[in-house]
């Protein structure tokens, strides 16, 4: 998913300066979208990559002891399964998205997702508790919330698990902006919630129906760092491409753990 998330108070609407290091305030954010990008990474069909990364995720929250929390997935955009992983654990699901475009999209899935997202719910309905919901739509426009906002605007300590998927890495091409992003999701979870969150490694930025955003060139050391001090039980793997959908971008890591309130 894209990183569309972004200072609320410092939205951008132009390129940055020619030879500038492009900040999360330069991109286009209101000009992303959403079905061009999901043409590009989730249809026709789920990547090896995807279903890899959401096996982990299901097996890592139904260990998880979550019951009836309160869930936040943040910068969702024109990704549905990060949500749909959290479902049975969640009372309420809140889905954080700046965009307005992807706004847009998420309340039109809420409402009632479409087809692409029905084999992403297989693969989580091959355990309990995914298997013993008989209607996840019905679940989902019942239980889920799309918001307008930031992840640098996030409420501390106020959700049970979260997700933030291809967001830190994917607003800036300044490391300091990513590291700032991973310590606004953690610290909007609760003492010892559980999260997971996956980022795009090497990507040197990417582009949707011609519109060009930034991304940092991450390394698994880069995200292991990320975490220190603010979560513990973190444990991050990294996942090779099954197929180069940006440039520079060689696989996945993916992180999961528990926030830690200082």
């Amino acid at each position: 998913m894209p990183g569309n998330s972004v200072r609320s108070a410092r939205l951008a609407t132009g390129p940055a300066r020619a030879g500038s290091r492009r900040r999360n305030e330069d991109a286009r954010w209101e000009q992303f979208d959403p079905d061009a990008y999901l043409d590009d990474n989730y249809r026709p069909d789920m990547l090896e990559v995807d279903r890899r990364i959401l096996v982990r995720m299901r097996d890592f929250f139904v260990d998880s002891g979550v019951v009836a929390g309160e869930g936040l997935d943040v910068g969702a955009g024109p990704n549905l399964y990060p949500s749909l992983a959290m479902l049975p654990f969640c009372r309420s699901l809140q889905l954080r998205e700046f965009s307005g475009p992807n706004v847009a999209w998420l309340r039109s899935q809420v409402a009632r997702y479409d087809e692409t997202w029905d084999v992403f719910w297989a693969s989580l309905a091959e355990r309990e508790p995914y298997r013993s919901i008989d209607d996840p739509r019905r679940e989902f426009r019942e239980r889920a919330t799309v918001r307008q906002g930031s992840v640098f605007d996030l409420e501390p300590a106020t959700w049970d698990i979260g997700t933030m998927f291809f967001v830190a890495c994917s607003i800036s091409e300044d490391v300091a902006e990513f590291d700032l992003a991973v310590n606004h999701f953690v610290h909007a979870l609760r003492d010892n919630a559980p999260f997971v969150a996956a980022f795009m490694l090497g990507s040197k930025g990417y582009d949707v129906n011609g519109v060009r955003f930034p991304s940092v060139p991450l390394t698994r050391d880069d995200v292991d760092r990320s975490f220190q001090h603010i979560a513990h039980d973190v444990n991050v793997i990294e996942i090779e491409a099954d197929r180069l959908i940006r440039p520079g971008y060689r696989g996945m890591a993916v992180a999961t753990g528990r926030a830690r309130r200082r």
